[in-house]
C-alpha cells in the first residue's frame, strides 16, 4: 500500500512537470510570433517633403546654343563689260573679207618703263607704287636731317673741362665775422658762346649766395660742340668758402 501512494505521488510530479514545459514552451512561441508579427503589422509613413522630393521627375536638360547665324553669301564682283568687248563677243552679221595675220608684241615693255605713273607726284623716281609717294621717299637715298637740339645736359666734371676763366668770390665781411663757412651751389646755363646766361641757388647759406652769384656771372667757357653745332648747356656749379682759404 505504501509502494502504492508513493508511485501515485511519483507519477502526479512527473504529470506536473510535462504541463509546466508545454505551458512555458507555448509562452515562448507566443512571444516571439508578436516580435516577429507586430512589427509587420505597423507601417510607418513617409515624411511628405521627402515623399514629394523623391516622386518629383528631375528637370529636363538645357537645350543646345542656338546655331550661329549662316554668314551671307558675299555677292560676286560685278564685271563691267565695255561696248568694244560686247561687239568682241556678237556674233558676225557677215564673213570679212581680210584677216588681220600682224602678230603681236613678244616683249611688251614693264611697268618700270612706263613714262609716268598714274596719281604719281612731282620728282617721284621709278618703281614708285602708283597713287602714293612711299617708293619714292624709300629710294630717294636721302635720310631726313637729325633734329636740332637746343639745350643739353651736362655734368658739372664736363663742363669744369671748359672752363677757361675763373673769379674767386670775395668773402663777405659779415660771414667771415660770424665765422660762417660752406658751399654753394648753384643750377647755371651756359650760352652757345659759353657765357652764363642764369643762375639758380640749389643750395647754400644766404650770407654767401650773393657773392658766390657775383663771382660766376663771369665765368667763361668754351662753347659745348653736339654734331659739330655749339649748343646751350644747363649744369650745376660749386662754390666753396673756407675761412682758412681766405685772406
Amino acid at each position: 500500500m505504501f509502494d502504492d501512494v508513493l508511485l501515485e505521488h511519483a507519477h502526479g510530479i512527473q504529470n506536473r512537470r510535462g504541463m509546466s514545459a508545454f505551458m512555458s514552451f507555448t509562452l515562448e512561441a507566443a512571444i516571439v510570433a508578436m516580435v516577429i508579427i507586430i512589427p509587420l503589422m505597423i507601417t510607418q509613413t513617409l515624411p511628405v517633403p521627402e515623399l514629394s522630393t523623391m516622386l518629383v521627375a528631375p528637370p529636363p536638360p538645357a537645350p543646345p546654343p542656338p546655331p550661329a547665324a549662316a554668314t551671307q553669301a558675299t555677292r560676286p564682283p560685278v564685271v563691267k563689260t565695255t561696248t568694244t568687248q560686247l561687239d568682241a563677243l556678237r556674233t558676225p552679221t557677215k564673213i570679212p573679207q581680210t584677216i588681220n595675220t600682224a602678230p603681236e608684241p613678244a616683249n611688251p615693255a614693264p611697268p618700270s618703263e612706263v613714262a609716268g605713273v598714274p596719281g604719281g607726284v612731282a620728282g617721284g623716281v621709278e618703281g614708285g607704287t602708283p597713287g602714293g609717294v612711299l617708293g619714292g621717299i624709300l629710294n630717294s637715298g636721302t635720310a631726313p636731317p637729325p633734329p636740332k637740339l637746343e639745350r643739353v645736359k651736362v655734368s658739372q666734371g664736363v663742363t669744369q673741362g671748359l672752363l677757361i676763366h675763373k673769379v674767386e668770390p670775395q668773402y663777405p665781411a659779415i660771414a667771415r665775422q660770424a665765422r660762417i663757412q660752406g658751399t654753394v651751389v648753384l643750377n647755371a646755363i651756359i650760352s652757345r658762346q659759353g657765357q652764363i646766361q642764369n643762375l639758380k641757388v640749389i643750395s647754400g647759406s644766404p650770407m654767401l649766395v650773393p657773392a658766390a652769384i657775383q663771382a660766376v656771372k663771369q665765368w667763361r667757357y668754351k662753347p659745348y660742340v653736339l654734331n659739330g653745332n655749339p649748343v646751350e648747356v644747363e649744369t650745376s656749379v660749386t662754390v666753396n668758402f673756407n675761412l682758412s682759404n681766405m685772406g
